[in-house]
């Protein structure tokens, strides 16, 4: 069995961090054009997976991890889009599960900002930033085993724990 060490913030060049860094920048993808359209974030995740996929496995991990955890983030604020604009324009009433929906919703959003900007900046140091299921997923897609047989002395970046 073949093992992947970690690299460390030293072994990172600062064209791999900015790139990292740049995969959780992918949220803002329609906001800073003003349109409220998650699936084009997705879309644009996507896209820039595809762009740098073949840079190092630094890159790699850090836009799987974003990517991965903007599916379920997307899939919520879309619902919350087509449900207010069925209520909007087919006259239904906003009810409570309605609301209740769109406070869970901002709360997953913002939750998701904040993760995602504490990334970025680990990234853009040349650090690793696991979210707790989706840096667990993206290690495993990258790195494809665990880093059990690798000797390191006291390092910084570590994988995630099982």
């Amino acid at each position: 069995m073949e093992y992947h060490a970690v690299p460390q913030p030293e072994e990172i060049e600062i064209r791999e961090r900015d790139d990292a860094m740049g995969a959780y920048f992918m949220m803002f993808a329609t906001t800073a054009l003003g349109l409220p359209l998650p699936i084009i974030n997705l879309i644009a995740s996507i896209v820039y997976y595809y762009v740098n996929k073949a840079k190092g496995r630094f890159v790699q991990f850090h836009i799987l991890q974003s990517l991965y955890s903007q599916i379920p983030v997307t899939a919520l604020t879309t619902g919350v889009f087509i449900w207010t604009l069925r209520n909007f324009f087919g006259g239904y009433g906003f009810n409570n599960y309605y609301w209740g929906y769109l406070i869970m919703t901002g709360f997953v959003s913002l939750i998701y900002f904040i993760f995602s900007i504490v990334a970025a900046v680990k990234s853009n140091k040349g650090r690793f930033y696991y979210f707790v299921f989706f840096g667990k997923l993206a290690y495993h897609i990258v790195f494809k085993v665990r880093d059990e047989g690798v000797v390191n002395t006291d390092p910084i970046n570590k994988a995630p724990r099982m």
